[in-house]
């Protein structure tokens, strides 16, 4: 009875524990929101290099396609490249994705749709993971964040 009792007190308090957690994810879009007021200093230093046809008063609106770095993964390379109108993310276009086996190429066939909906819908690079496709989904963000930074967003 005693060990019983000790039992359901102990799985009480760790499913208490477990649901009091917060996810990374929901602390995320709320630093996301001074994120983009930060890079329009930083980019005073990459953006005339990349963006010599716009010229506002501000830097922090690049106007072209910027190509990512190529990110190697267990399953293949991953490389972006990210067309931007103002500032504004228009278009991404996968240059290379996995395509060792047919499994690769039928899970990035997948996924890559899917990461170039949540990038537009985003605007950055902080978007989530496809299930299944991990892998995949880290080279996408790490090109696309490497295409960004050249592009000085």
């Amino acid at each position: 009875m005693r060990k019983a009792a000790v039992t359901t007190v102990s799985t009480v308090a760790g499913v208490v524990l477990l649901l009091s957690l917060k996810p990374h994810v929901n602390a995320t879009p709320a630093v996301a929101a001074p994120s983009p007021s930060a890079p329009p200093s930083a980019p005073s230093s990459g953006a005339p290099s990349q963006s010599p046809s716009t010229s506002h008063t501000t830097s922090a609106s690049p106007t072209g396609t910027y190509t990512g770095d190529t990110f190697n993964t267990r399953y293949g390379p991953v490389q972006l490249a990210v067309t931007l109108t103002q500032g504004k993310i228009t278009a991404v276009k996968a240059l290379q994705t996995p395509s060792g086996d047919g499994r690769s190429q039928q899970i990035a066939s997948y996924a890559v749709p899917q990461l170039t909906s949540e990038t537009l819908s985003a605007q950055s690079a902080r978007i989530d993971a496809v299930s299944g496709a991990t892998y995949t989904s880290e080279g996408y963000v790490q090109s696309l964040q490497s295409a960004l930074d050249k592009a000085g967003v």
